[in-house]
């Protein structure tokens, strides 16, 4: 039995939404809250479109989605679809007949901007068109490209702007019979997004897709949306959620489980629980957890690994984890296997038995579960 299991007293309750499908992959309700990212190459280049979605969907991206912003890449979109994996979320901006195409091409769901698509007349031929191919839509509502009379009226971008323009998209849609949706109210700001999103959670029971936009490169936007998104989940606001880095869709994937794993809210390959380092460390710690992290990345297994470098804490972190080491002297240290002193190893050959003893202890894992099954 895995140690990687949740107390009563972390379990977050989560907000009630009615659920909806993106392809095969249910969105809401009691479904597990969906990671996503987004593809940079160009569109109109299939076989890089596909690498890419290939590469995200192993790192564990439940749904990807693709820009459509010209006719060239509503052609490649089928290829792309036919061959992804996961369900795909044709990116809509400027001009309604993208999502026309991009619901024939196979798309899952397609992403429409209230502040850039046009008139109403145009929005119900997306609609009859996503309707006509089984598609979803999400409202992406953006603090950075509301409608000018919603300017006009508030002045600047703000959460009641941003709660205004979902809501009057929400109307379309039922007005026009439609129900497959869902919404996000996104902007840079992690004050703004906030208070959008909270106030958008009051006022409807659709699925709520998470993001702080335009967060920043891996760091600073790392820490914009845990902070963003981690506030909002502990809420139990959110049932789907994208980590926008300037970086490889992959790290937003990465990133993306790490914030739903921090709290309990999805588990996703080995949780390594490591020390800073400090002078009592008995092994390198920093670079040992930088070895390991490559070395295990291609474990699933949803299990728990602790490295610290010293018996200070180390025995205690280790009775909660899977797997653990910790430093000792004489240049070696205890293993631990199920929170119990196993063994002594040598901090030589520390990495490669850590990386047998994780593997070991997934295949087990897994050979439970299936005879659970």
């Amino acid at each position: 039995m895995s140690l990687n299991h949740i107390r009563p007293w972390r379990t977050i309750e989560r907000r009630k939404s009615r659920q909806i499908m993106v392809g095969n992959v249910p969105v809401g309700g009691d479904a597990p809250i969906a990671v996503q990212t987004m593809t940079n190459t160009i569109t109109s280049d299939a076989s890089a479109t596909i690498k890419q979605v290939l590469a995200v969907a192993d790192a564990g991206a439940d749904i990807v989605r693709v820009s459509v912003p010209d006719v060239d890449s509503s052609k490649a979109l089928k290829e792309i679809c036919r061959e992804s994996p996961v369900p795909i979320v044709a990116d809509i901006h400027f001009h309604y007949k993208r999502g026309i195409e991009a619901a024939e091409a196979g798309a899952a769901c397609l992403r429409i901007n209230p502040g850039n698509i046009g008139d109403e007349a145009r929005v119900k031929e997306v609609i009859k068109a996503a309707r006509d191919h089984n598609c979803s839509i999400r409202i992406g509502v953006n603090g950075g490209s509301l409608e000018k009379h919603l300017l006009d009226k508030y002045g600047e971008p703000c959460p009641d702007s941003m709660l205004e323009s979902g809501l009057d998209h929400i109307k379309i849609l039922q007005d026009n019979d439609f129900h497959e949706f869902k919404i996000s109210v996104k902007a840079s700001d992690v004050f703004m997004s906030s208070a959008a999103y909270q106030m958008l959670a009051d006022a409807t029971d659709a699925p709520i897709h998470l993001g702080i936009t335009e967060a920043g490169g891996f760091v600073s936007g790392t820490i914009k949306s845990a902070i963003g998104l981690g506030q909002l989940l502990w809420m139990g606001i959110g049932d789907t959620l994208r980590v926008s880095l300037s970086a490889d869709p992959v790290e937003e994937v990465k990133v993306g489980f790490e914030i739903l794993k921090s709290l309990g809210l999805r588990h996703r390959g080995v949780n390594i629980i490591s020390c800073p380092s400090c002078a009592r460390q008995g092994f390198d710690v920093i670079k040992t957890v930088e070895a390991l992290e490559k070395r295990l990345e291609h474990v699933k297994t949803p299990m728990s690994l602790s490295i610290i470098g010293c018996v200070v804490n180390g025995p205690g972190e280790a009775l909660m984890t899977d797997v653990g080491f910790t430093g000792g002297g004489a240049g070696s240290g205890m293993v631990y296997l199920a929170g119990n002193q196993s063994h002594k190893m040598d901090n030589d050959k520390m990495i490669d038995h850590i990386v047998e003893q994780v593997e070991t202890k997934a295949a087990e894992l897994e050979a439970a579960k299936a005879d659970d099954a």
